[in-house]
């Protein structure tokens, strides 16, 4: 090896050491690569950060010293995801996505329980807490208790027997290279019932940094979304959220209580049914009580046994 190389690196070695030190460069490592892997333009991403071509080469070049494998392909100055790189992708946006609502004091545990708040540049706003899972046998949906046992029943495939009464009340997601993209939308769940029909079943096709929470509230979204494919598990979660039903009407506040169920498609892929009920009391620690009383009527699902 040239003394050249080996200096180089050295340096590299030298510099990846020193970052794990130092969290606020570590930040600006994971900016270059988010913002490389979105374009694989270094010349876009260098104008999105703010930065320099060195710079972002050397992010680059640092995070995959310590990593220890390969971000990217460059071929005539041409970036390609490698495997590796590909799957880091979700995990580092989701970082700086949670970091960014922390340093807000907007991301915090609850015995155990994750909790956050988000608001978008166009004023949707979302409180959102984890929930132990018996909720659902302690709560008065009875949407909520049939989903799960239904589940259960169904030994996690979405196209059986079992889940045939909850059908039409559920959304479905299925995992794909541009996030997580809505595939089903029942005529009788609550997000119909909100938007009503027509608007709710143009959302198939749409992934979940189409919908009103935008690409940053997909990126927080993903990380449970993500664990609930790999392990095929179960999670519960009470949301509020400030929104309107139409694009001219007014602000409502909604609070509902979110069950998502890790299931499979017929050729054997991880799919995830998302089943939503109004919420009969408070879960999320800091928001009012009085929040039920402003609730509008069709902000439900209408699920008879």
């Amino acid at each position: 090896m040239h003394s050249g190389n080996m200096n180089e690196t050295t340096n590299l070695k030298d510099q990846a050491d020193a970052f794990r030190g130092s969290p606020a460069l570590l930040h600006e490592m994971m900016r270059s690569f988010t913002a490389l892997a979105r374009t694989l333009n270094l010349t876009q991403a260098v104008q999105e950060l703010g930065s320099t071509r060195q710079t972002v080469r050397r992010h680059i070049n640092q995070l995959e010293e310590a990593m220890q494998f390969k971000l990217f392909d460059v071929e005539h100055r041409r970036y390609a995801l490698t495997d590796a790189g590909a799957r880091a992708i979700a995990p580092a946006q989701m970082l700086l996505d949670q970091g960014e609502v922390w340093f807000r004091g907007q991301y915090d545990s609850v015995d155990g329980m994750v909790r956050f708040s988000y608001e978008n540049t166009q004023g949707w706003k979302l409180h959102q807490q984890e929930l132990p899972i018996s909720v659902a046998w302690t709560c008065r949906s009875e949407l909520l208790r049939t989903a799960l046992k239904a589940w259960a029943l169904s030994e996690g495939r979405l196209e059986c027997p079992q889940l045939t009464r909850i059908r039409p009340y559920i959304l479905a997601y299925r995992d794909i290279p541009d996030g997580w993209i809505c595939t089903e939308v029942g005529e009788k769940s609550f997000y119909s019932n909100w938007f009503g029909w027509a608007q709710a079943r143009s959302s198939v096709g749409r992934n979940l940094s189409q919908f009103q929470g935008g690409e940053q509230f997909a990126s927080l979204a993903d990380g449970p979304f993500r664990d609930i494919s790999a392990t095929h598990g179960i999670r519960m979660d009470q949301m509020m959220v400030e929104t309107r039903a139409e694009d001219d009407g007014p602000k409502n506040c909604i609070l509902f209580d979110r069950l998502l169920m890790g299931v499979r498609m017929p050729d054997d892929s991880p799919a995830i049914v998302s089943v939503v009920d109004r919420a009969c009391k408070v879960r999320i620690l800091g928001v009012d009580d009085n929040v039920l009383e402003r609730i509008p009527e069709r902000a439900k699902a209408d699920f008879a046994l």
